[in-house]
């Protein structure tokens, strides 16, 4: 698996041949074919590892209690790790590889970290509708899109990510978060307003 997403990230996902594979662990290509069958059956395994991972990451997290701040972690969470990894993002949630579809068992992984996403919903919002977990999802993946598009490596989106979330927590109806400081007195100026 190393050496798969080692050639992905130096030579693009859509170019990985079992030829190229075998080359850099030293392996005839023939021999490479005990293991996988095809090129498409390391695309698979190679979806499999990188959603594991996604679990991982999520059954590590530790949410804050406040709703706002849970939903800002998880998509963080997602945002940061779809966004240091070009190719893996790809596998993971672009169609790049043609006829390409992960099997069952490939596909699990992905439906455990939906499966977890659902529970969370369910627990911030009493209810976990699909239509809220997509749009959620489709949120967070078009920032995450739009970053590598735009300013890969950097923090264009990256930047917009908790005023989205806010956004969609509005939209939710969750009540705001709790101020983390003392608010300002209305006859005091607010640190970069016009009564400066």
């Amino acid at each position: 698996m190393a050496a798969a997403w080692e050639e992905a990230r130096e030579h693009g996902l859509a170019t990985l041949t079992l030829r190229q594979l075998a080359a850099r662990i030293g392996m005839s290509a023939p021999s490479l074919y005990t293991h996988f069958a095809a090129k498409h059956a390391i695309y698979d395994a190679m979806f499999a590892d990188a959603w594991r991972e996604v679990e991982r990451l999520q059954v590590a997290m530790v949410l804050p209690a406040e709703p706002r701040a849970a939903l800002r972690t998880v998509a963080r969470t997602f945002f940061d790790f779809s966004t240091a990894d070009l190719p893996r993002h790809q596998l993971m949630d672009s169609r790049i590889i043609p006829d390409f579809t992960p099997t069952p068992e490939a596909y699990a992984p992905a439906v455990r970290v939906m499966t977890n996403l659902h529970k969370l919903f369910a627990t911030i919002f009493g209810t976990a509708r699909n239509e809220d977990v997509d749009l959620f999802s489709a949120l967070v993946g078009g920032l995450i899109d739009a970053q590598w598009a735009n300013d890969p490596g950097g923090q264009r989106y990256g930047r917009l990510l908790d005023r989205a979330i806010d956004m969609f927590a509005d939209d939710m109806g969750l009540p705001p978060a709790p101020a983390s400081g003392p608010a300002p007195q209305p006859d005091e100026p607010t640190p970069g307003s016009d009564q400066e």
